[in-house]
């Protein structure tokens, strides 16, 4: 069996952070592991408080990890602070991990700016560059680029930037108002758009984390990343489909859709 670590925070209601990943990973058919860069008291409405790991801990989840079961790839989420990114990018190049997937959790869907600017600079300078893919939402993308996005032209222009300037691929993904479910691939010097499904369904909590666990997974089992992607939509399009509705606010996706199905390829 593959294997896949995230990265990332965790999520005491079960639908975004870590436990989203570990649901989408194992819904991919790879063995899921974890390093928790913090815990979050949050449900479907927000959230509370947070208790970050402190840069020693994260160091030792790490050594762990790739001391026993190394990862076919890597999955990195929530990092809220320069002293958690310094540690992970040291860890992934002492280690030679493979297959790294950033979602660099920068904006909140709400538009709140969850990573201060001194970490900003450090994800930038230190990880970036260690991805084979960046999944930005478009807040995060504008900051990426250093560009206002307002039309699918400047998404191609934002993807192409930050491609050039950090030597990976980037998949820029709508929402946000823009060009919704569409999700545009840059890669190799040209650009792929991804058409997704637009399903009317409110419960959208941790949709991100999902995609980008979906894509590490599927890197983990060999694809290429064009396959990885499309066939990580098409996963998150069965999970929003499926229409689960908990919680007060905005609710979790069913990641166990297809528990026996085609997913588990």
């Amino acid at each position: 069996m593959k294997t896949a670590l995230t990265i990332a925070g965790s999520d005491s209601s079960g639908g975004a952070g870590i436990q989203a990943d570990i649901k989408t990973m194992t819904a991919n058919g790879v063995f899921a592991m974890s390093a928790i860069t913090a815990l979050t008291a949050q449900n479907t409405t927000g959230v509370t408080d947070i208790l970050e790991a402190t840069p020693a801990f994260l160091e030792k989840e790490l050594d762990a990890v790739f001391t026993d079961i190394f990862p076919d790839a890597v999955k990195i989420g929530m990092v809220s602070s320069a002293e958690l990114i310094t540690v992970i990018a040291d860890k992934l190049r002492q280690y030679g991990a493979r297959h790294v997937v950033v979602d660099p959790v920068m904006v909140a869907t709400s538009g709140a700016k969850l990573l201060r600017s001194d970490a900003i600079e450090v994800l930038k300078e230190r990880l970036l560059p260690l991805a084979e893919v960046l999944t930005p939402n478009i807040p995060e993308a504008e900051i990426l680029a250093d560009m206002k996005i307002e039309s699918p032209a400047d998404m191609e222009t934002a993807a192409r930037t930050i491609c050039e300037k950090y030597g990976c691929a980037v998949l820029c993904k709508g929402g946000h108002d823009l060009n919704d479910a569409n999700d545009l691939l840059w890669k190799d010097g040209k650009g792929r758009w991804f058409n997704g499904r637009r399903i009317d369904n409110p419960n959208t909590h941790g949709t991100g984390c999902t995609l980008s666990s979906a894509i590490a997974s599927n890197l983990a089992k060999g694809m290429e990343l064009d396959a990885a992607v499309e066939r990580a939509k098409a996963y998150i399009s069965g999970a929003l489909a499926a229409m689960l509705d908990l919680g007060k606010g905005r609710g979790p996706m069913n990641h166990m859709f297809d528990l026996k199905g085609e997913f588990q390829a």
